[in-house]
């Protein structure tokens, strides 16, 4: 590959980088008003919805996780028994599983509650 040929292959990319890092925006409204609250509105109902959902996911979740660990657990022991190295590799996965698995419903247990009793505030912005 010649120079000249690099240099243009260069030009090219940095000439698509830079369009495709464009960000799409609204144009700014004449005279520098605008709403200065912003237009996202949310209601005690859309949160309740959201919270439910996280409720959801997180009883499915602790269903097939356990389901996912306790065979998991029961491969690991048959391997090991058997003297495969594999065993104690599927056992490590194993626990590392129900670690981040906590963490998870943990978490979407937080969600919902959170979103269940998060209060509307009011149109001053407070609450």
């Amino acid at each position: 590959m010649a120079w000249d040929e690099w240099e243009e292959l260069k030009a090219q990319a940095a000439e698509e980088q830079s369009t495709r890092m464009r960000l799409n925006q609204l144009a700014p409204e004449p005279g520098g008003g605008g709403n200065q609250q912003g237009d996202l509105k949310v209601n005690q109902r859309d949160l309740a919805a959201i919270g439910d959902a996280a409720f959801e996911l997180r009883q499915e979740f602790e269903q097939v996780g356990n389901h996912a660990r306790a065979a998991s657990q029961k491969a690991a022991g048959g391997l090991k028994s058997e003297g495969f190295a594999l065993g104690g590799a599927l056992d490590h996965v194993a626990s590392r599983w129900i670690d981040q698995s906590r963490s998870l419903l943990d978490a979407t247990a937080h969600i919902s509650n959170h979103l269940d009793y998060t209060e509307e505030p009011d149109r001053q912005g407070h609450g």
